[in-house]
């Protein structure tokens, strides 16, 4: 395949930057091309710009997969991505030693947008954010099993990214692979639910965070709020040897998981099922203190539309917490809402301090672990707020 062979499509404009999406009003008439294919992209006077993935209808409707000289393109791009991809966990990051569960591809910011590959022990599993990409499944399993040989491959997709796109996983793709596996990290071990955990298992992204959190844990009393599947919570107690650890999660599934982790890793925690407001509320009026508090919500808003409600339930979430830390005590605040810029997460933690009369003390700014690296170019490749704060009472 060389470019030659590829429909080609024009922009209106002149390419600026580098950023991976070009939005459809920059597009002009498609000619010969259709949503997933992949095409040759060129500016306004038909000098060749790049390579895409297309898509008539989406408001990305190209997915810049290649810029530069054309006679450079490699026909072989998927399998070079893919390479570096694992070369720069296995060889630079050296991952394999500390845990068999990491991020192989992250997206835009290794060249592959609309594309997430996990890997958990011996499975890899494969999220669709495009429709190209599930029209190349075939061509993405034949090169992941060079790379991974004798793995198991499990396909997903979100169900509302899947319409949007206009793809849908038949039933066989929907069951691929298995519907569960054990992962190991840090010396520890947590079964992961492949068809019905959130994002693709397990939040490997906050690997580095749990680390950094049991390191403050030593004889510490932690709640760990979102639990899911009790990363934190096991960590600060099993390898921080906090002392009394409750984690509490409304997802009755999520915490049968959790309990079982805990049980796998001989870990004494108290599981609660309960909605974090309602717990939080009734915590405060019993006036329960902790001396950490882990805060780590699902994604709270997919739109920019969702934003203002997402902020208002962060504030609200936040300003509880501060409530039931005792005086300099620890607050890790996540937000894992994309559209949601660092500096109006923290000062929405700002505010919420001043609300519930705490002073509020940065210790440590932190993202997602580094197999999720970020492409400063595509800053939607920095997705995750990981804030570490001291908090204190008001004099």
């Amino acid at each position: 395949m060389s470019t030659a062979d590829l429909p080609t499509v024009a922009l209106r404009t002149r390419p600026r930057g580098g950023h991976p999406f070009v939005f459809r009003k920059m597009v002009g008439p498609s000619g010969e091309a259709s949503s997933g294919d992949l095409v040759r992209v060129v500016d306004r006077e038909g000098s060749f710009v790049g390579v895409a993935l297309f898509h008539e209808q989406s408001q990305i409707a190209l997915r810049m997969l290649y810029r530069g000289p054309e006679k450079e393109f490699a026909p072989d791009f998927l399998a070079r991505r893919l390479k570096d991809a694992v070369y720069l966990r296995r060889k630079a990051l050296r991952l394999d030693e500390r845990t068999d569960a990491w991020r192989v591809v992250h997206a835009e910011a290794d060249g592959l947008s609309g594309l997430i590959i996990d890997r958990f022990a011996d499975v890899l599993v494969i999220e669709l954010f495009s429709l190209a990409w599930f029209r190349r499944l075939p061509e993405l399993r034949e090169e992941l099993l060079r790379l991974f040989p004798g793995a198991q491959i499990a396909v997903r997709a979100d169900e509302w990214i899947a319409e949007r796109e206009g793809f849908a996983l038949d039933a066989a793709e929907r069951a691929s692979g298995p519907e569960r596996v054990w992962i190991r990290e840090d010396g520890l071990r947590f079964h992961v639910d492949l068809r019905h955990g959130h994002k693709t298992g397990f939040f490997v992204d906050q690997r580095d965070n749990r680390s950094r959190l049991a390191a403050y844990a030593r004889d510490a009393n932690v709640l760990d709020l979102c639990t899911n599947s009790g990363g934190f919570a096991i960590h600060a107690k099993v390898r921080g040897g906090a002392g009394r650890v409750t984690a509490v999660d409304l997802d009755e599934k999520a915490l049968a998981r959790a309990e079982e982790n805990a049980r796998a890793n001989d870990a004494a925690i108290e599981f609660v099922h309960a909605d974090v407001f309602d717990y939080l509320r009734a915590a405060q009026e019993e006036r329960t203190r902790w001396d950490i508090v882990i805060l780590d919500p699902a994604k709270l808003a997919r739109t920019r539309e969702e934003l203002p409600r997402a902020e208002r339930k962060y504030f609200d979430m936040n300003r509880l917490a501060m409530a039931v830390l005792k005086n300099n005590g620890l607050l890790l605040s996540c937000s894992c809402t994309g559209l949601l810029p660092a500096e109006t997460f923290d000062a929405i933690c700002t505010a919420a301090a001043h609300q519930a009369e705490r002073k509020l003390l940065r210790l440590a700014q932190s993202g997602a672990a580094p197999d999720h690296p970020v492409d400063p170019d595509c800053p939607e490749t920095s997705y995750l707020k990981a804030f570490f704060y001291a908090v204190r009472h008001r004099a």
